[in-house]
């Protein structure tokens, strides 16, 4: 398709250091794996960082082969003329440490053992995910992006390279986000979990790759699932309709929503990995935007490049009045802000929905923050 931006290689940057964490420990050396999307201009000023959120990857846009059945996981907001205009701008987009598609996680190896790192593996916080991607625009020769972009895990990233890293960092478009995770958030995040350690197979983390918890996985990721539906998008999608098979007196007969839940927690047992789930989901859950401060006027004080921020109203994993609380507080502050509340049925998975609703904003915005220099 003309305005795809076809076959795209994964690149894997290699960094030997030790990076401090939060927790006060190092984690080193670090490989990251990241895809780039369009040209660097010469005055190096036209990146758009994009940030994936818990269970994305680097592969954002076009095709990593000939045969491969679907694009990247935005394949529809990335390419020539797109919502992220490739002849415009240098789209970068790299895997989050802790994850398990390339960057350095759960799954390397740890260089001081030879072994998997398992749950030996340092607890994380958004601020390191963040913390990394800045050797990655080191290692591209970037010194300040254009914007950074991303919804829900994304978004949170976006905020934390504007309140830490302000001299490298235009302006931020966090997308169906929040300012700390709730105790609702966290509250399914510990199901997610029960799930998994209940399983037999999950051996304290010490599974095999090739024979992970995947019952306890898959019941994992519907819990997560439901959270990013919404009660209208599941009576629009499925109602009460019984699989065809099935019969309302046959004990082990399935609702659709229910064989919808099995098929989709099947699937992702495929291709994630279970402590990378947990890992990711601890960060999820430690997320603060006032960790390290006094206060949340003391961190959002930081926040001063300009920010274009959406919420969606049936978003119940992250509720509208949650990035309210954010954008009003900038506003208090003085700090220039742009918020809009999206009507869309799809709760938090609106933003990969129905892109076609916030995304004229985005474009416009962009369009403003390039001619602003």
């Amino acid at each position: 398709m003309s305005n795809s931006v076809g076959l795209v290689s994964t690149q894997y940057a290699e960094f030997d250091v030790e990076l401090p964490l939060e927790s006060g420990r190092v984690l080193g050396p670090l490989t990251l794996a990241f895809e780039t999307y369009g040209t660097l201009n010469a005055s190096r000023s036209n990146t758009v960082l994009v940030a994936h959120a818990w269970t994305g990857s680097a592969h954002a846009a076009g095709f990593n082969t000939p045969d491969e059945r679907k694009p990247g996981w935005w394949d529809d907001m990335i390419g020539p003329g797109k919502v992220l205009d490739t002849d415009l701008y240098f789209v970068v987009c790299s895997n989050v440490i802790g994850s398990c598609y390339g960057s350095t996680g759960p799954t390397s190896i740890n260089p001081r053992t030879g072994k998997p790192y398992n749950l030996t593996f340092p607890v994380l916080m958004v601020r390191d995910m963040v913390r990394a991607q800045q050797l990655l625009l080191d290692h591209l020769g970037i010194d300040r992006v254009l914007t950074v972009i991303g919804g829900s895990m994304g978004a949170m990233q976006a905020i934390e390279w504007a309140i830490h890293y302000p001299e490298r960092t235009r302006s931020i478009i966090p997308i169906a986000g929040t300012g700390r995770t709730s105790p609702m958030a966290i509250a399914l995040n510990a199901l997610a979990r029960q799930a998994i350690f209940n399983d037999p197979m999950w051996k304290k983390g010490g599974y095999r790759p090739d024979h992970p918890p995947a019952d306890g996985l898959a019941l994992a990721r519907a819990v997560g699932h439901i959270s990013f539906l919404s009660d209208v998008s599941m009576n629009l999608k499925f109602g009460r309709r019984f699989s065809v098979r099935d019969g309302m007196f046959d004990f082990f007969g399935n609702f659709e929503i229910e064989n919808y839940l099995k098929y989709n927690g099947r699937n992702f047992v495929d291709r994630f990995d279970t402590n990378s789930f947990l890992y990711l989901a601890k960060s999820l859950d430690l997320y603060d935007v006032a960790w390290g401060f006094d206060s949340i006027d003391e961190a959002l004080g930081r926040l001063a490049c300009p920010s274009l921020w959406f919420a969606f109203t049936s978003d119940w994993l992250y509720p509208p009045y949650q990035t309210e609380e954010v954008v009003g507080t900038l506003r208090r502050l003085g700090q220039p802000v742009e918020y809009h509340l999206i009507d869309s049925d799809y709760g938090h998975d609106s933003f990969l929905v129905e892109p076609e609703k916030f995304t004229p904003m985005v474009v416009e915005f962009l369009q403003r923050m390039t001619a602003a220099g």
